[in-house]
């Protein structure tokens, strides 16, 4: 039978209501120690050492929690600032004790005091860092300009590619993107500086055989409607080297078609090479 039930089947109003009351109270009181949380005190940390040597994957906030510490406390303690990054190896005081500290971390190599040492120049016997025992004027060592590892536009050697006579001249407006030589068939088309061979085939029909030719600063050279190719892709050639013969392919007249590129656009011959 319900609580409630038994009130309302009480006929008298005030036992009712003290009835009620008592019966309220003890709900409350089940209720509250139904609710009230179990303390555990089962825990136990481990016992702190003096020092700590970190091991991969710990932090400062674990290291802490596991002996029962205060991360910040063991912080000060060993001048770590925030965001507290420690390193595996490093050895940390856990207890503020007298001992010493004991590092194992891998120790960081101190250049060693910088000594003051005489360097010999290769065309006399003063050295560097000797000091005159009276005032004289200093002796100004030059250095030497660094070789350069590349060459330099300056530093091409660029060769007429044709010694045949000029059919056209440059003349973007009439599409003709280089200068045009007239000659025979099988006559010597040369390389018109060094560079690297970066194509030689005939995949370009309009061009027929054709070489391209890879130079320092951007520059591309063209040589196109040859009759026979004498290099191939990734070979090296030199200014005047011969690399094919003239030819007709690609159009309906002998004669080498020479472009000049610069930054994959074409450029005037005449503007490394005096043709006209």
């Amino acid at each position: 039978m319900s609580i409630l039930h038994m009130v309302q089947n009480t006929p008298n109003t005030v036992f009712k209501s003290v009835f009620l009351s008592a019966a309220l109270l003890a709900v409350v009181g089940v209720t509250g120690c139904a609710s009230k949380p179990q303390v555990n005190n089962s825990a136990r940390y481990a016992v702190a050492p003096d020092f700590y040597t970190v091991r991969s994957g710990d932090t400062l906030s674990g290291i802490a929690a596991r002996y029962g510490l205060n991360y910040q406390s063991i912080a000060d303690m060993n001048d770590i600032a925030a965001p507290y990054r420690i390193f595996v190896g490093q050895s940390l005081r856990l207890k503020n004790t007298g001992a010493k500290r004991s590092i194992s971390t891998q120790p960081i190599t101190q250049t060693a005091p910088i000594q003051r040492q005489s360097i010999a120049l290769p065309s006399t016997t003063t050295t560097v860092t000797q000091t005159p025992k009276a005032p004289t004027t200093p002796t100004v060592v030059t250095p030497k300009t660094p070789v350069a590892t590349a060459t330099t536009q300056q530093n091409l050697r660029w060769v007429r590619p044709s010694q045949g006579t000029v059919l056209q001249g440059f003349d973007v407006a009439k599409d003709v993107k280089g200068i045009r030589f007239g000659g025979k068939i099988g006559d010597p088309v040369l390389a018109a500086a060094q560079g690297q061979v970066i194509y030689a085939a005939d995949g370009l029909k309009e061009y027929g055989q054709l070489v391209l030719i890879k130079h320092v600063d951007g520059y591309i050279t063209a040589y196109a409607h040859n009759n026979k190719l004498l290099v191939s892709s990734g070979q090296q050639v030199t200014a005047g080297q011969k690399i094919a013969e003239m030819g007709n392919s690609g159009t309906n007249q002998t004669m080498l078609e020479f472009q000049v590129r610069l930054d994959g656009k074409p450029v005037n011959p005449n503007s490394v090479i005096r043709i006209d």
